[in-house]
């Protein structure tokens, strides 16, 4: 489905990277993990050329992830002139990763910022948790959670030290 201002990104294997931001062992690692992906992840990225210092680096993160298995796409909007998808996806501000499952399931799940140190590891969680439909959470806190009356708008904010 072509979309203005969308780029799919080919697989490692069909175009030469010439920065990687994921060590090898640390790839060799991820993708020992990745094997366990049962269903399709969409990473939608969100940036822009000018005002983003983070974005080109977000953007090869992402796509060098996604090289490490078949079950990630990428997708890539710009954050100034994809307005549609901007007001789709609720973003204000970029870099911004958004993910989703294989069937456009959107969980809310928001990355504003490159997600590097423990971010990363949190991102790598995300993605299984939405390809596998498992968590980690306990029975107790899932019904606790299904107990709530209202929408709650849950923000994590990390600085970096």
């Amino acid at each position: 489905m072509p979309v203005r201002g969308v780029f799919a990104y080919a697989r490692q294997s069909e175009v030469e990277v010439l920065h990687v931001l994921i060590g090898k062992k640390d790839q060799e690692s991820i993708q020992s993990h990745f094997q366990a992906l049962t269903g399709k992840v969409r990473m939608v990225l969100f940036e822009a050329a000018m005002d983003c210092p983070y974005c080109s680096q977000t953007k090869e993160l992402v796509t060098e992830l996604a090289d490490l298995s078949p079950q990630i796409d990428v997708e890539v909007y710009n954050y100034h002139t994809d307005d549609a998808a901007v007001r789709k996806y609720g973003i204000t501000k970029i870099p911004a990763i958004v993910l989703l499952d294989g069937n456009e399931k959107d969980y809310g799940i928001r990355f504003y910022g490159i997600p590097s140190g423990y971010e990363f590891s949190t991102l790598i969680e995300d993605i299984m948790m939405i390809s596998t439909g498992k968590t980690s959470l306990t029975e107790k806190t899932i019904e606790t959670l299904k107990s709530l009356k209202e929408k709650v708008h849950l923000q994590v904010f990390v600085t970096p030290t």
